[in-house]
Parts: structure tokens; sequence; C-alpha cells
């Protein structure tokens, strides 16, 4: 259904999401990319890779696009790792100031995926309750009010999600990085700066033995975008 709307040059999908003509090969790159990007850390090639693309994904369904996202690129690049690369263990962190509920949905009943989300509450989409655990306590949810210092995130994912990803003890972590937790970011009402995205990232490089693919997702002021996508890129390089 997708490629044919792009074909046919129909704009909107849904509310909230469009497309063009370009939108098919761009969505194909976006998701290939993410697994192309799996590949080369499997292959020792590097040791993490911060995937920097358009569309995002976390929110789009098995069977239909939803929320500015064609296709679930995480999800994709997790069947991935656990279809392809014989992987057992995957776990997803998704720092989005939005819920993933695509991500959630797709691996809900899949214990081999550990997704974790930390976002704002009330917010789009409306999901994402902590009570909501998946299969084997392998979904979680960490609900955010609007105007978090960064210490609450911070405090957050020590406490809460990280105790929980050493349980799982995962092969491979995949972020589901969006940057509209920015304090000038349009769309939400938190308080981090690019230097609160590097410390997260700092928290989590030793998860699945450094092997981290992080692919973007929201961020929509252009420069605390692309602030936050240099401190998390830069952290992810740091000496241990």
């Amino acid at each position: 259904m997708i490629r044919e709307t792009c074909a046919h040059g129909y704009p909107y999908p849904d509310l909230d999401t469009s497309m063009g003509r370009g939108s098919w090969d761009a969505a194909l790159l976006a998701a290939g990319g993410g697994i192309a990007a799996c590949q080369a850390v499997l292959a020792k090639e590097f040791d993490n890779v911060f995937w920097a693309m358009r569309p995002p994904g976390h929110h789009a369904e098995r069977d239909y696009a939803m929320g500015f996202c064609l296709f679930n690129n995480i999800s994709i690049a997790a069947r991935w790792l656990l279809d392809e690369a014989g992987l057992k263990r995957v776990a997803i962190l998704d720092w989005d100031i939005h819920h993933g509920n695509g991500t959630q949905h797709i691996f809900y009943e899949d214990d081999a995926v550990y997704y974790a989300s930390i976002h704002q509450h009330p917010h789009y989409p409306g999901t994402g309750f902590p009570d909501e655990r998946g299969r084997n306590n392998t979904n979680l949810n960490v609900q955010m009010p609007p105007g978090c210092a960064p210490d609450e995130w911070l405090a957050a994912l020590d406490k809460i999600i990280l105790p929980e990803f050493e349980r799982f003890d995962p092969e491979f972590l995949l972020i589901s990085n969006g940057f509209d937790a920015h304090r000038l970011d349009p769309l939400g009402r938190q308080l981090l700066e690019a230097e609160h995205f590097a410390e997260m990232t700092r928290r989590v490089r030793h998860i699945a033995g450094g092997r981290i693919v992080s692919l973007l997702e929201g961020g929509y002021h252009l420069d605390a975008l692309g602030a936050s996508a240099v401190a998390h890129f830069k952290a992810l390089q740091e000496d241990d």
C-alpha cells in the first residue's frame, strides 16, 4: 500500500504522515541502512553505528504507516538480528519523547526482544503505560510528566531501565534515538540539552558489550537536533 501511495503521489496515508513520490525509496534506504549498520557492527567493521536517517520509524505498525513513520526501521533491524544473524536476545531502548507504539506492538509477545521506552506522558500517541509488561516482562514503559529535569531522565535510566537490561543480558542494543526531549523542541515539553543525550549515551555504552546501533527518530528543532546528534555521536566514540 505504501509503495502504491507513493507512486500515485497521494500525500497523506493518515493525518500525521505525509509522503511523496520519493518516499518509497527513502523509506527503503532508512530500513535497509539499519540492517547494514547491524551487519557492520557484527562484522566488527565498527564498534557501533549512529544511522542518522529519515523517515523515522517507531510509530509505524506492522501493516500501516503512522506518526511521520512509514516502516518501523528499528523493528526491521531487530528482526534481522534474530532471524538472519541468529542472535537470541536484542534490547531496544527508546528515548524519543513520544512512545514507540509500533515497536511495542510488534514485539509485545516476543520475549527475544526487550523494548524499554522513556517518554513524555500525556503526549502523542497516547500509548505506553507502566502496566504493559509484555511476554515474560520484556516490555517496559517509563512515563515522564512535562517539565522533568534532566536528572530525572538520568535517574529513570539508571534505576529502572538499566537494571532490567542487565537482567535480560542482550547480545545487541538498538537505540530509538529521538532528540525531541530537548528543551527547544516544539513538539515536547522537557528540559534536556545536547549534553544530556551524550550522558545517556555514555551510561548505556556497556550494554551488549558495546554492540550498539542507534537509529534516528524524532527531533524537530534543527539546531537542537544537530547539536544533540553530534553530542550523541561523540559519546558513542569515547574510549571507556
